[in-house]
C-alpha cells in the first residue's frame, strides 16, 4: 500500500485552523486544506495538502492501493517537531494496519520540512518525495510582492535600508562638504565608520544588550537608588586617583634623576592611586549597602565590604611605599612599618568578618525580618 504523506513541520494546520492531526483520507485532507486556505490564503502548506490529494487521486485512478494523510510537528525546535511528526506517522500506520507493507510518497513545501525524512524512513520505506513550488513564485510579480513584504517588516527594514541609505548619501555629502571647504575624505571616513559600527552592532547582536542596559538605567533613575550617585562619585574618584598616581610616578622619577625601573614605576603609581581607589570602593559599597537596606535585603555581612576595601588599600599602600624613596607625595616605609601595616590590614579584615558574623547570628537583619513577616 502506498501512503501519500503531507508534512507540515511547524503545525500551521493545527495552529491556524484548530483541526486535530493527523488527518487521514482524501475527503478529510481536502476539508483541512480548504480550512487552512480560508484561515491563511498565503500559507504554502495549503498547496502541500492539495498536492497530496492530487497525487492520491492520480494513483487511485491508476488502480493502485493508496491513501493520503497529513501530519504535523510543532512550532519550534526541529528536534521536537521531528519527534511530533514521528508520533503522528505511527498513529497513521496504526490506523492503516491492513497487513500490507506500507511505503510513502512525501509531499513538502521546502527544505526545512525535508529534515523529517529520516524520521519517516525509520518507520517505512520512502518511494518518492515531491517539493511543492508555486509557479507564480518565479514571476516578476511575485518578486515585487516578496520585496514589498520584506520591507514592510520593521526589523528587516532597519537592517537593510539604514546602511543602504548611508551609502547612498556618501556622494552628495562629499559634494556639499567640498562646497564649504571641508575635506571630502573626512566626510567619507566618518560615514564609512558609521556604517562599520552599525554592521558590527547588528552582526554581534548587541541590540538586546543595549536595550537591557538602557532599561536598567531607567529603573535606577525612577526608583531613586543611592547606588547611581555613589557609582558616579566613585568613578570621579578613580579618575582623580589615576592623575595622582601619574604625578607620584613623575615625582619619584625626578628624585631618581629620570631613570626608574618598571617595578618602581608600578609601585609609585599604585602608591598614589590606591588611596583614591579605597575611597571610591568604600563610597560605592556604602551606596550598595544603603540600597539593600532600603529594599529590605540587608545582611550584616554586607558591612564587611568597606573594611575589606580598607584592608586591601592599607596593604597595597604599605607594600608600594616600601619600595619607594622619599619624594613629594610618597610615604616611604621601613620594614617594621611594613610589618605593622600588613598586620593591621589582616586584623581589620579578620575582626570585621568575625564581628559581623556574630552580629548576623545574634541580631535580626532586614532580610530576616522580611522573611519572618512573610512566613
Amino acid at each position: 500500500m502506498l501512503l501519500v504523506l503531507c508534512v507540515d513541520l511547524d503545525d500551521d494546520l493545527g495552529r491556524k485552523t484548530g483541526i486535530p492531526t493527523p488527518v487521514i483520507g482524501a475527503d478529510d485532507v481536502t476539508e483541512a486544506a480548504v480550512a487552512l486556505a480560508t484561515a491563511d490564503p498565503e500559507d504554502s502548506d495549503v498547496n502541500v495538502l492539495f498536492q497530496g490529494v492530487n497525487v492520491h487521486d492520480e494513483l487511485a485512478a491508476g488502480g493502485e492501493a493508496v491513501e493520503v494523510a497529513a501530519v504535523t510537528g510543532v512550532d519550534g525546535a526541529d528536534v521536537k517537531a521531528n519527534r511530533a511528526v514521528g508520533k503522528e506517522v505511527d498513529r497513521v500506520l496504526a490506523e492503516l494496519s491492513t497487513g500490507e507493507e506500507v511505503s510513502a510518497v512525501v509531499i513538502t513545501d521546502g527544505a526545512q520540512d525535508e529534515s523529517v525524512l529520516p524520521v519517516i524512513r525509520s518507520r517505512m520505506p520512502i518511494d518518492g518525495m515531491r517539493r511543492v513550488v508555486v509557479r507564480q513564485a518565479q514571476d516578476l510579480e511575485s518578486l515585487y510582492y516578496t520585496i514589498k513584504q520584506v520591507l514592510a517588516d520593521p526589523e528587516t527594514r532597519g537592517t537593510i535600508l539604514v546602511p543602504l541609505g548611508v551609502l547612498l548619501l556618501i556622494y552628495p555629502l562629499v559634494v556639499v562638504a567640498n562646497l564649504f571647504d571641508v575635506a571630502g575624505a573626512a566626510v567619507l571616513g566618518i560615514l564609512s565608520g558609521l556604517v562599520g559600527l552599525y554592521s558590527l552592532f547588528r552582526g554581534l547582536g548587541l541590540e538586546e544588550t543595549v536595550d537591557g542596559a538602557a532599561s536598567t538605567v531607567r529603573n535606577v533613575l525612577y526608583t531613586g537608588r543611592v547606588t547611581l550617585v555613589t557609582y558616579v562619585v566613585a568613578l570621579a574618584l578613580i579618575v582623580v586617583g589615576g592623575v595622582q598616581g601619574t604625578e607620584t610616578v613623575e615625582a619619584v622619577s625626578a628624585v631618581r634623576g629620570g631613570s626608574i625601573t618598571a617595578g618602581v614605576t608600578l609601585a609609585a603609581f599604585v602608591h598614589g592611586f590606591v588611596q583614591w581607589l579605597a575611597v571610591a570602593g568604600v563610597t560605592s559599597s556604602l551606596g550598595q549597602i544603603t540600597d539593600e537596606y532600603l529594599g529590605g535585603r540587608f545582611r550584616w555581612r554586607y558591612l564587611n565590604a568597606p573594611f575589606y576595601v580598607l584592608s586591601i588599600a592599607v596593604v597595597l599602600y604599605a607594600v608600594s611605599g616600601f619600595f619607594l624613596p622619599d619624594a613629594p607625595g610618597v610615604t616611604s616605609l621601613g620594614l617594621p612599618d611594613l610589618a605593622m601595616a600588613l598586620a593591621a590590614g589582616t586584623l581589620t579584615a579578620v575582626l570585621s568578618t568575625l564581628a559581623f558574623a556574630v552580629a548576623e547570628s545574634q541580631l535580626p537583619s532586614a532580610a530576616g525580618v522580611g522573611e519572618r513577616k512573610s512566613g
